[in-house]
């Protein structure tokens, strides 16, 4: 139990997506305008990481990483699909995006508009793919693992996002030299909060 705690807080801030990897900075940079809007694509992309990174991980380990394939037959233990992992990975986040669009549709139409395009971007989102392929780099020991992980990561994403929303929520009413206004000053926030989150890799889990 205290190797998934670890994993989970490890993910979270330390291996955090936005601030220790960059991933996922359009759809970050964005969205990040308002709490309510941000928080929406928070929740998004929480759900879209914990349930594509478990099965991802089944496919992996059952399907394409070299002799996965040895249950079906002992003919084909040399098999090696592993070129195809990006096209796997891609086309479960998709799948998991548009299940995810449709109900946000249907329940939360005043957050589809505002979200507008970023929420099928989701699918293309560097996070959600990073999280597959680091998956699969690190090699972890379960689905158990691959789950945390995910949750984690997606956590990670939404404290990062929330937070620059409230930031930049109290910047318009900021004195700003004009030629940093918008992206600028964004750009100047997301490197602090980067330094700032590097404090966490001092932490030993």
């Amino acid at each position: 139990m205290i190797d998934y705690i670890n994993l989970f807080i490890k993910s979270i801030f330390v291996d955090n997506m936005i601030f220790a990897f960059f991933l996922g900075m359009c759809s970050f940079l964005a969205v990040s305008k308002n709490v309510k809007t941000a928080a929406g694509l928070g929740f998004a992309v929480i759900f879209v990481l914990a349930v594509t990174l478990p099965l991802n991980y089944i496919l992996f380990e059952y399907l394409l990483k070299p002799g996965a394939l040895q249950w079906l037959s002992p003919d084909f233990a040399s098999l090696d699909l592993s070129f195809l992992s990006y096209i796997v990975y891609i086309a479960t986040i998709a799948a998991f995006v548009q299940i995810v669009e449709m109900v946000v549709e249907k329940f939360a139409p005043g957050l589809y508009s505002s979200l507008g395009i970023f929420l099928p971007l989701i699918a293309v989102n560097c996070a959600i793919l990073g999280g597959s392929l680091f998956m699969e780099q690190r090699g972890y020991a379960n689905v158990g693992e691959a789950f945390t992980f995910g949750l984690g990561s997606g956590i990670g994403w939404f404290l990062a996002i929330v937070a620059m929303a409230a930031i930049r929520e109290k910047l318009a009413y900021s004195n700003i030299p004009k030629p940093l206004k918008g992206l600028g000053i964004s750009y100047i926030i997301t490197g602090l909060m980067g330094i700032a989150f590097m404090s966490f890799m001092g932490i030993k889990l």
